[in-house]
């Protein structure tokens, strides 16, 4: 869980420059720090603007206090471990305890002031990436700003001039420090509460990583063969599931901070993209999707009614985006007789495992792993394995679910009679004998 231990103090106004000395020490909030990767209850607002607050999936919101009309907030870029799914931690650079950071959350036209301190072993920035905010808040080292060198504290203000979806991340050695994951998602919900409102609404952040098998470290020169397909830097089977209620009009928000488009791909449903890091969509331009590619730098934000019970397929459609770390270098055996080749194997490497004469389908498969990764495919479902990693979820779609209620819901329970089923083959027809060529025929 996150701590807010003593949200106190006075800040005096300060410019976007380094934070030094005792007397602005005290007056920095205290950083809240959060040591879980599962998605925590919506942080509800407690004063200013009434607002819909975001759930992140395997994430939190970050806590605020006030001070006078300015809302404060504490980053801290520090290293983290974090869990990719049971069974695989990678050691990565984050903000708060956690890769992907904590999601900031204000209202249209609020005033903020972001605290960022430098626990890394280089210096940072933080860039507020498609946020119209003033040049020199901007966080474009040495253009914008003196790069934060380690140990020091930075603050950032400006005022919430959109409302939308946004992200943020460095720009300050970029291309290490965002592949070791640093990054986060900012919401700046609509002044007016009543602007396309919705009942529930999820947030998350995708990247991609390559983690060698039997490493804890990703090799952050990689720029196209990854391994680690994630979303807020988990896989699948350990990416939340979305719990929605029947008849809820669900918003979910999407960032791309990896190396590629990412087509996303909802079951079960049509949906209408609606804001993009630029801004709203006019209701005029929006057009009936089941699947929205998702650039690399960009944020897409899709609304849905969830008009149809029942666990729905939630993912990536690049198919080798729906797996793990063992996928990668394998040839393709589909069709080549295992039997001479196993043999020979085996006086090699007797645990080896010869694979693929008929396909990849793992799900019974039992096999010995290297340390710290996830086979190419996992998961199980009441029907039996389900054969998916990396960029996979499920919208959850139930009855009766209370307005806060984001707890996994369990399988559904199918109505009888509306699940696919088996059915005994035709019996084998009688052989039909060839007509005579009606041209060879004498009248």
């Amino acid at each position: 869980m996150f701590s807010r231990r003593g949200f106190l103090g006075t800040a005096a106004l300060v410019s976007a420059s380094a934070v030094s000395g005792r007397v602005q020490a005290a007056s920095i909030p205290e950083a809240a720090h959060m040591d879980k990767a599962v998605m925590q209850p919506p942080l509800h607002p407690i004063s200013g603007p009434d607002y819909h607050p975001v759930v992140t999936l395997n994430g939190w919101t970050l806590p605020f206090r006030m001070n006078g009309d300015w809302k404060e907030f504490h980053l801290v870029a520090e290293p983290v471990v974090r869990e990719f799914a049971e069974g695989m931690k990678v050691n990565l650079w984050g903000y708060n305890g956690q890769s992907p950071g904590p999601t900031i959350e204000a209202v249209e036209g609020d005033k903020v002031r972001i605290f960022v301190t430098n626990r890394l072993p280089e210096y940072t920035t933080v860039h507020w990436h498609g946020m119209i905010i003033p040049s020199g808040m901007d966080g474009v080292g040495g253009l914008t700003q003196p790069h934060i060198e380690p140990g020091k504290t930075f603050v950032y203000e400006f005022e919430m001039k959109k409302s939308g979806t946004f992200m943020y991340h460095p720009h300050s050695d970029e291309m290490v420090q965002m592949a070791m994951g640093m990054m986060g998602m900012v919401v700046v919900h609509p002044r007016d509460p009543n602007f396309r409102p919705v009942d529930r609404d999820f947030v998350f952040v995708m990247s991609t990583h390559r983690v060698d098998p039997g490493t804890y470290l990703p090799r952050v020169n990689e720029m196209t063969d990854f391994n680690m397909w994630t979303w807020n830097a988990r896989v699948f089977p350990g990416i939340d599931p979305l719990p929605v209620r029947l008849g809820d009009k669900v918003r979910v928000r999407i960032g791309n901070l990896s190396m590629t488009n990412h087509p996303i791909h909802l079951h079960g449903h049509s949906f209408a993209v609606t804001c993009t890091d630029g801004g709203w969509i006019p209701e005029s331009a929006q057009y009936p999707e089941t699947t929205t590619d998702v650039p690399v730098g960009a944020v897409r934000v899709f609304d849905v009614l969830a008009d149809n019970p029942g666990d729905w397929a939630f993912h990536c459609h690049k198919s080798h985006h729906t797996m793990n770390a063992m996928g990668h270098d394998m040839r393709n055996m589909i069709g080549v007789s295992r039997k001479d080749l196993a043999k020979a194997v085996g006086k090699l490497a007797p645990d080896a495992m010869v694979m693929g004469q008929s396909g990849m389908a793992m799900g019974n498969m039992e096999m010995p792993a290297p340390d710290n990764t996830l086979p190419m495919m996992s998961g199980a479902g009441q029907f039996g394995p389900i054969e998916m990693g990396g960029m996979f979820t499920v919208m959850k779609i139930r009855e009766g679910l209370a307005r806060d209620d984001y707890r996994d819901p369990g399988p559904y329970q199918f109505p009888q009679g509306t699940v696919a089923y088996e059915v005994a083959p035709p019996a084998a027809e009688p052989a039909r004998q060839p007509a005579s060529p009606a041209h060879k025929m004498k009248m």
